[in-house]
C-alpha cells in the first residue's frame, strides 16, 4: 500500500483532541466511562435480547442488530482514541488507518439503513397488526438486515479503495482524532473536488433513501394512530414508536451535521466537538433510549435475573 501511494511517511501522526496532558486526563476519564456505559449496555442488550425467548420478535431482532453496530462503532474509534491521550505516540499506520475509516464508513453506512428496516418493522406492527407474524417473516427479517450489511460493506470498500489509490506527500499530520475522510483528503497531493463531490452525492443517496422509508413509514403510522379512537391505545402505538423515532433524530441529525454541511463552515473545533458526539456519545445513548422506555427489556432483565439466581441456588 505504501508504495503504490509513492510516499517516504511510515506513519500517519494523529493529532488528537488536545496537547495538554491535564485535558488530556480528563478527557481519557470521561471517554472511557462514555465508551464503558457503551460496551456494557449494547453487550447487555445483544444478550438480554438473546437469552430471553419472549424478545425472539422482529423488533428485538433488529435491536440487537443496532446494540452490535454501535458496539463496533465505538470501538473502532474509542480504543485508539484513549490511547492517544495518555502517551505521547500518536502515530498510526498506514494500513490501520484506512482499516479504521473502511469499518467506520461500514458500520456508519449499514446503521443508516438499519433504522429504515426498523421503521418498516414498526410500520407493519401498527398498520397491519394481524398480518405482522405473516409478514414480517425469518427470511423478510434476515433480507431486512443482510441488505444494509451488503450496502454498507460495499460502499465504504469502493469509498476506501479509491482514496487509498490517491497520493499522499503533503503531510502525515492529521488533525482529527480518528481517520476520518476530510481531513486525509487534505493531506492529498491528488486533486480530490470530484472525490468530494462523488462522496457528497453518496451520502446524500443514502440519507434520502433511508430518511424517506422513514418518513413514508410514520406517516402511515400517524395516519394510523389518528384514526384510532381510545386515547389509551394511541398512548400505546405512540410509546412503541417513541424510542425508534429519538434514535433516528439523534443518529440522523448528527449525521447531517457532521457530513452534509458546506465544506467552508468547517471548523476544526466544532468538528471535534460534532464528532465526539457522534462517534462516542450517540453510540452509548441507544441501550439508554431504547431500554429506559421499553418494560419489555425491564422484565426480560429481570427475568433473566431471576433465572440466574435460581440456578446458582440449585447448584
Amino acid at each position: 500500500m505504501m508504495s503504490r501511494n509513492d510516499t517516504n511517511m511510515p506513519n500517519f501522526i494523529l493529532m488528537g483532541l488536545t496537547d495538554s496532558e491535564e485535558i488530556g486526563r480528563v478527557l481519557f476519564l470521561l471517554f472511557l466511562l462514555i465508551y464503558l456505559i457503551n460496551l456494557f449496555g449494547n453487550a447487555g442488550m445483544i444478550l438480554i435480547i438473546n437469552l430471553d425467548l419472549q424478545l425472539h420478535t422482529p423488533m428485538y431482532f433488529f435491536l440487537s442488530h443496532l446494540s452490535f453496530l454501535d458496539l463496533g462503532y465505538s470501538t473502532v474509534i474509542t480504543p485508539k482514541t484513549l490511547d492517544n491521550l495518555l502517551t505521547a505516540n500518536k502515530y498510526i499506520s498506514f494500513m490501520e488507518c484506512f482499516t479504521q475509516m473502511f469499518f467506520f464508513f461500514f458500520l456508519d453506512i449499514t446503521e443508516l439503513f438499519l433504522l429504515s428496516s426498523m421503521a418498516y418493522d414498526r410500520y407493519v406492527a401498527i398498520c397491519n397488526p394481524l398480518q405482522y407474524p405473516v409478514v414480517m417473516s425469518t427470511r423478510l427479517c434476515h433480507a431486512l438486515i443482510t441488505g444494509p450489511y451488503m450496502m454498507g460493506f460495499i460502499e465504504s470498500l469502493f469509498v476506501v479503495l479509491y482514496v487509498n489509490s490517491f497520493h499522499f506527500c503533503k503531510s502525515n499530520v492529521i488533525y482529527h482524532f480518528f481517520c476520518d475522510l476530510t481531513p486525509i483528503l487534505v493531506l492529498s497531493c491528488t486533486d480530490t473536488h470530484d472525490t468530494e463531490i462523488m462522496v457528497f452525492i453518496l451520502t446524500s443517496l443514502n440519507v434520502m433513501v433511508s430518511l424517506s422509508t422513514i418518513f413514508v413509514s410514520y406517516g402511515s403510522i400517524l395516519f394510523t394512530i389518528l384514526k384510532i379512537n381510545s386515547s389509551t391505545g394511541k398512548r400505546k402505538a405512540f410509546s412503541t414508536c417513541a424510542s425508534h423515532l429519538l434514535g433516528v433524530t439523534v443518529f440522523y441529525g448528527t449525521t447531517t451535521f457532521t457530513y452534509l454541511r458546506p465544506k467552508k463552515s468547517y471548523s476544526l473545533g466544532k468538528d471535534h466537538v460534532a464528532s465526539v458526539f457522534y462517534t462516542m456519545v450517540v453510540p452509548m445513548l441507544n441501550p439508554l433510549i431504547y431500554s429506559l422506555r421499553n418494560k419489555e427489556v425491564k422484565n426480560a432483565l429481570i427475568r433473566v435475573m431471576q433465572k440466574r439466581d435460581g440456578s446458582t441456588q440449585l447448584k
